[in-house]
């Protein structure tokens, strides 16, 4: 994510997914975010921008959203998501 330290952006890198793991949204490191629909690998992707716990999101397309997280959930335009765990 940009911004000053890697550290700062931490608790937002991962994959996030909708309760019915519908939708999985990976936020990475470098600022970029990749989306899955369904059986739709990377049906949107681009880059977005953490200040906060607020996220600002710019798909490739030009297309803009935000989320917020609260209480270690996202809350992404209308979507739930949650942190995936990671397996060991």
């Amino acid at each position: 994510m940009t911004g000053n330290t890697e550290e700062r952006h931490a608790d937002v890198v991962g994959m996030w997914v909708t309760a019915d793991g519908h939708i999985r949204q990976e936020l990475r490191a470098g600022g970029r975010y990749d989306e899955a629909r369904g059986t739709r690998h990377s049906a949107y992707t681009g880059h977005c921008t953490v200040t906060g716990s607020h996220i600002d999101y710019v798909d490739d397309s030009a297309f803009t959203a935000t989320g917020d997280i609260r209480d270690g959930v996202l809350h992404h335009e209308h979507l739930v998501l949650y942190r995936e765990e990671k397996q060991a």
